[in-house]
């Protein structure tokens, strides 16, 4: 009797052992497997949130079928009190090993909202932007002119966890627009003691933590800027007019400042290269607007013939340093914080014979080699001003 009870129970017991190995097997394979999750989802997992709640969550978006099986994988792999709060995209398809991953790697977040400060060459706004996660792209949600009252919502986004703070610069802005529009970035602390040296600042986009300090975020632009002139200059063309990087960099604010068209840049240098290089002067208006300005857009105005003379300018400064219709060669500094690619064209401008150009209506320009051929592109574009006013006049 006992050798039968014995058998039995031993029995029992195997049936058992195998009945759990085959649950752990189901239980890893179904952890491990693809998930339910039909399109992908930005999940929000909030300061203090614990694994249920973020499981039921989970369970709640079709991301998971068992909430409970992914609780026990979250303590199983000791990843329960890892969790990371922000906004996580998840792919559709994941697993529940997957999504865990993501949610207790930590980093930046992968969804949500993003604020962009945009500080461009003509004003700085404030663009809202969130993550589409079906069409794994960002959707504007709404902008406003950096300073100005934000709109209805504006203070629902900005409370929210893991939102991402960015700054970008435009490639053409003054160091006096990058500390102004500085100043409107409520995500932002601390002021600017003084305006950056012109040209000195990297038009990029950068991402910034809450709190930054303004000043942190122009040494930030500084040292970027300071890198690519390093690089660049170290894989210059041979023979340019320009002995140093600071040089190299008053050029290419300048070519920044007269195209806005990547691939006319080197076009643009090579002519003022050859300009340069024949004693002519640069005769470039944007260097005008500087000598009038100095950077502070507040006081831009339209260029009069008597600032082309350096009447206007001497009488402002004392001075006609930035007039290039008076003055042969580089203007004494930087016009305006350039862009990469201006940098690299100033750098290892086109070889060309062209020292003249025009505007040609497009948005681009016409080069000329002789003073002739020039002409007659200035009279194709005086003929196109001509239209253009008398078509704005006939609008009602």
């Amino acid at each position: 009797m006992w050798r039968a009870i014995a058998s039995n129970a031993l029995t029992l017991f195997i049936v058992v052992l195998v009945a759990l190995a085959v649950g752990l097997g189901w239980a890893r394979m179904a952890f491990e497997a693809p998930g339910p999750l039909a399109q992908a989802i930005c999940l929000r997992v909030d300061r203090g949130d614990r694994i249920g709640e973020v499981s039921a969550r989970l369970e709640a978006a079709g991301a998971v079928s068992h909430p409970w099986l992914f609780r026990v994988g979250a303590d199983y792999t000791g990843k329960s009190g890892d969790l990371r709060f922000g906004s996580y995209l998840v792919p559709p398809g994941s697993s529940m090993e997957a999504i865990l991953g993501i949610i207790t790697r930590g980093g930046q977040s992968t969804c949500g909202s993003e604020i962009n400060l945009r500080i461009g060459v003509v004003a700085a706004e404030t663009v809202v932007r969130t993550l589409d996660p079906v069409a794994g792209a960002y959707v504007e949600a709404m902008r406003f002119e950096a300073g100005a009252p934000a709109p209805e919502g504006y203070g629902a986004i900005r409370a929210e966890d893991g939102v991402r703070l960015r700054v970008t610069l435009a490639e053409g802005v003054t160091s006096w627009q990058v500390v102004e529009g500085l100043k409107a970035a409520d995500f932002l602390a601390g002021e600017v003691a003084a305006v950056p040296p012109e040209g000195s600042l990297a038009p990029d986009s950068y991402e910034v933590p809450e709190g930054t300090e303004r000043a942190a975020v122009v040494q930030m632009m500084a040292d970027r800027q300071a890198r690519i002139i390093a690089e660049l200059w170290a894989n210059r063309a041979e023979g340019l007019p320009y002995a140093t990087p600071e040089e190299a960099l008053i050029m290419a604010s300048i070519v920044e400042k007269e195209t806005g068209l990547a691939a006319e840049r080197p076009m643009v240098a090579g002519v003022f290269v050859n300009r340069m290089r024949a004693g002519m002067p640069l005769q470039t208006d944007p260097t005008i607007i500087y000598g009038i300005t100095r950077g502070d857009m507040s006081q831009r105005r339209e260029i009069r013939q008597s600032d082309k003379e350096g009447a206007t300018e001497a009488r402002l400064h004392g001075k006609v340093e930035y007039n290039t219709y008076v003055i042969n060669g580089l203007p004494p500094g930087p016009i305006a914080n350039p862009g990469r690619a201006s940098l690299e064209a100033a750098l290892n401008p086109a070889t060309t014979d062209a020292i003249f150009f025009v505007a040609d209506g497009t948005g681009g320009h016409l080069f000329a080699a002789t003073l002739e051929e020039h002409n007659r592109n200035v009279a194709a574009w005086r003929k196109i001003e001509a239209e253009r006013a008398k078509g704005a006049q006939t609008q009602p």
